[in-house]
């Protein structure tokens, strides 16, 4: 350091020994973690829900994944943006999933019905999850029917 003062000496030794105490500092800050999710399951659901309607389905996804721990309608959600998104392989595991999780869930038997209905496999299988969801919740047997209906017009058609 030809030609630095005393003084300047001084102040780089100054800022070196303040940026290494900085440096030290950062490391032993305490950092807050949160293990606990501090939303509930039913506003992961909400917030899937909300992002859904604004077409962001891989946050929704996030979201109903993270409700479907404790709040197992999520699965039947899941399938849906799964369905929205033409991931139909997807969407069968999270209805299959629903029906599991809730037996007496009469939409997953219905849109797992639907789903055999559009790829028009299982059609018998698809047709007993159609009467099935309209035992489930009789007040719903219009869409329910409408379903029944389109897997018998392809069943007749197929046979």
């Amino acid at each position: 350091m030809s030609g630095v003062t005393s003084e300047e000496k001084m102040i780089i030794t100054r800022l070196l020994m303040l940026t290494l105490l900085v440096i030290i500092a950062g490391c032993a800050m305490p950092r807050i973690i949160i293990y606990d999710d501090p939303l509930s399951s039913e506003e992961h659901l909400n917030l899937g829900i909300a992002y859904e309607k604004d077409g962001e389905f891989d946050n929704a996804i996030k979201e109903y994944k993270a409700a479907a721990r404790k709040f197992p309608i999520a699965y039947l959600y899941l399938g849906n943006v799964h369905f929205q998104k033409n991931e139909l392989d997807q969407a069968e595991k999270y209805y299959k999933k629903a029906i599991r999780k809730n037996p007496h869930n009469a939409d997953a038997h219905n849109n797992l019905a639907w789903l055999y209905c559009i790829r028009e496999e299982n059609l018998n299988k698809a047709e007993n999850l159609a009467l099935r969801a309209m035992e489930i919740d009789p007040s719903k047997s219009d869409i329910y029917m409408d379903t029944l209906e389109k897997i018998r017009g392809l069943k007749g058609r197929n046979e």
